[in-house]
């Protein structure tokens, strides 16, 4: 029973920050890497260029893998290090309540929790780990 609970959490967990971060990396892309590197530049953060293309691919592919359950570790780890970055330099500056600090700190945990903890079996990763290991039970014959 438990497994099954921490599937369907996974699942819904997964999805809801997946959604999240896509949501938000279709807005800076809609938005232009330009104008994208000018906020980033105008809030401090290094390397506004590298750091607009690398948050538009972590919030937009990272989202979609966590949706999916696929690379889970890797988009866990990517999306987290957004939120690390948005936190540091976008956040703090403004402190609690009106700047949005607690809920980057909620995403990046989230994300950290699921790359650590695993996606759950309602996932690509698992399936995918599962015909893996099938196939390696198969003798192979000659």
């Amino acid at each position: 029973m438990k497994r099954v609970l921490y599937a369907v959490v996974a699942l819904i967990g997964r999805s809801v920050l997946g959604v999240i971060f896509v949501t938000h990396g279709w807005e800076k892309y809609s938005n232009g890497v330009d104008a994208t590197s000018e906020q980033f530049a105008t809030a401090g953060i290094p390397m506004p260029s590298v750091s607009a293309m690398f948050a538009i691919l972590a919030e937009l592919g990272g989202g979609s893998l966590l949706i999916l359950g696929l690379l889970t570790s890797v988009a866990g780890v990517a999306v987290s290090m957004v939120a690390a970055g948005a936190f540091l330099y976008v956040h703090v500056p403004h402190g609690p309540g009106d700047g949005g600090l607690e809920l980057v700190l909620a995403l990046g945990a989230l994300a950290l929790v699921i790359a650590v903890a695993g996606p759950g079996w309602l996932s690509l990763d698992h399936l995918l780990a599962e015909r893996r290991r099938r196939e390696g039970a198969v003798p192979v014959s000659a």
